[in-house]
């Protein structure tokens, strides 16, 4: 089915108008700021210049003061602590941010990261018996935790306190923590609640800062992590998130971590330091590590002192990325033949495939791959020990989180939020398990499984120069909920530079324009080249693209990263 291609927002002209002079910018720019719900002088000032002085206090967070008071007390009484964090880029960045803050001041101190072959996501049973054994006095989780009602009870009759630092959806209970610092919590007033879990961590940071009376700054040295979970774990960027991903992204700019300087030392070197490369280059690389092997690897990464162990952390996850995309490859071309030999697929609402084979560590990527091919809630599970595991990933009109609550009879864990979660069950239970997802999604229309592109506004192919681009740039970092401006130009043609590339001749390069007057601009379009036989023979057609900038051997020139072409008969 064609996607759908949809404005962002219509503005009546004269409404354009007046807020063209009220926020002192062209009609054109108008709308790009207003898609953002940027609507006064004062948003606009906040938007383009933000600064360190709009964050929040992060004392308006629920159980806030409860967590500081209880790490003092650990400090006064030299108390043994774990920081337990998630195996993906967002639990470790959140280990390390914690653990490099804290070891300044503690000698008691440890972190755990679960193995997600034999313990899976959140806080173990294994990992809280081992603290019971070892003493353990406090226990800080970071990226998990909010569902862990039993093992958190467990943990407190047995002289283990816990501090919950999630962003996670809450469940109808809440640990009986000492803290549960998670936004989402109903009775939370805290003023922005898509931190990501490292955010929450940070915000902790900043707390016992200025508890203890130390210089804010030293919360600030942690904001190149910051910003490379915001990007990989795909939270807005909007709000207090754009702040921290900006000055972060700086951060990394300037002066990196160690672990992060030596990845970009070896995969980022002639590339922008932007959230988009965060995503591509430095998020895989510590993902690979908790997806193959040890999470723990990426958090040495991150906590490296030296540039010996930092180039070889660096080279291990390289290596384990390399592996990782071999499989995803491999498993996505299963998937996708299994969904061919389903006949009835085409009357399903959603994606349910299993093998008992697959790997556990890339299924979450497997189930972005199909979403990429069919436009359904996804979800792909495979064998883990005597339970079958597995992610979830769902389109825009779709809650999985409250989908998979409505199947939680035959679910034995399961957690996330409304575009991504796991689960684990039984056996016994998946074909049961698999009608009930099935029928959750019965109402879904042809509409809801329509992928919708939305692009700015039109604009001439003649107005995409230098000064333009120049001036998009300021409306990163860009990300969910700040995209960066995508734009339409009708009726256009390829010069006669079109080929193919990439292998299967998968892609097209093209040189396009909108009159045979108009200087031609260059496109790449990944995935499109089964169009070529068309444009090949001159048809004009319409396209969607972003305006990126092409460096190549020192040259730097203006190109358009196309996202859809509509043919035209």
């Amino acid at each position: 089915m064609p996607n759908l291609w949809k404005e962002t927002k219509k503005y009546e002209r004269e409404y354009l108008v007046q807020k063209s002079e009220e926020l002192g910018v062209t009609p054109f720019y108008a709308i790009l700021l207003l898609n953002r719900g940027i609507d006064s002088k004062e948003k606009v000032k906040n938007f383009f210049l933000p600064s360190l002085t709009d964050l929040h206090d992060p004392f308006l967070m629920k159980d806030m003061d409860l967590a500081v008071n209880r790490i003092d007390q650990a400090l006064n009484s030299n108390h043994k602590i774990w920081i337990y964090g998630d195996y993906d880029v967002d639990g470790t960045t959140s280990v390390a941010l914690m653990f490099s803050f804290l070891r300044q001041f503690f000698t008691e101190l440890e972190y755990y990261i679960p193995d997600r072959e034999t313990e899976g996501y959140g806080l173990s049973n294994k990992a809280v018996e081992l603290a019971i054994k070892q003493k353990v006095d406090l226990i800080i989780t970071l990226d998990c935790g909010i569902r862990s009602v039993d093992l958190v009870k467990k943990g407190q009759q047995n002289g283990v306190d816990f501090i919950i630092c999630d962003h996670h959806e809450v469940g109808s209970t809440t640990p009986n923590a000492i803290a549960v610092l998670d936004a989402k919590q109903d009775d939370c007033n805290y003023p922005f609640n898509e931190l990501s879990a490292c955010g929450v961590g940070f915000k902790l940071v900043q707390a016992l800062c200025s508890f203890w009376g130390h210089p804010e700054e030293m919360a600030y040295d942690c904001l190149d992590m910051v910003a490379v979970s915001i990007a990989s774990d795909l939270v807005p960027i909007t709000g207090e998130n754009r702040t921290l991903a900006h000055f972060g992204l700086q951060k990394l700019a300037t002066n990196p971590t160690q672990g992060l300087k030596k990845i970009m030392d070896l995969f980022m070197k002639d590339r922008v330091i932007d959230i988009t490369n965060v995503v591509f280059m430095i998020g895989p690389r510590i993902n690979a590590a908790g997806r193959l092997a040890s999470a723990k690897s990426a958090v040495k990464l991150l906590l490296a002192d030296s540039d010996f162990d930092a180039g070889k952390f660096a080279n291990d996850l390289n290596k384990y990325n390399v592996e990782r995309r071999a499989l995803d490859s491999t498993i996505t071309d299963e998937a996708l033949q299994l969904i061919r030999e389903d006949q009835e697929y085409d009357n399903k609402k959603t994606t349910l495939v299993y093998q008992p084979h697959w790997h556990k560590g890339v299924v979450g990527i497997v189930a972005s791959r199909l979403m990429e091919h069919h436009y359904k809630p996804t979800i792909v599970l495979t064998k883990s020990g005597d339970k079958i595991v597995g992610s979830a990933r769902s389109i825009e009109t779709f809650d999985i989180h409250d989908a998979l609550t409505h199947c939680s009879e035959y679910l034995e864990q399961f957690g996330g939020h409304k575009f991504a979660a796991g689960m684990s069950l039984k056996p016994e239970n998946l074909d049961a398990f698999r009608l009930a997802f099935e029928t959750q999604a019965s109402s879904l229309t042809e509409d809801d499984l329509t992928r919708k592109l939305l692009y700015e506004t039109e604009l001439k192919l003649s107005a995409v120069k230098e000064k333009l681009y120049e001036n998009l740039q300021k409306f990163g970092p860009f990300g969910p909920n700040n995209m960066r401006p995508v734009f339409r130009s009708n009726n256009v043609f390829d010069t006669g530079g079109l080929r193919t590339m990439g292998a299967g001749s998968k892609h097209l390069k093209l040189n396009i324009v909108s009159s045979n007057s108009d200087k031609a601009i260059g496109a790449t379009a990944f995935g499109f080249g089964h169009l070529y036989q068309s444009l090949k023979k001159g048809k004009r057609f319409d396209v969607l693209y972003t305006i990126e900038e092409n460096n190549y051997k020192g040259n730097s020139t203006l190109e358009l990263m196309v996202k859809d072409i509509l043919v035209r008969d």
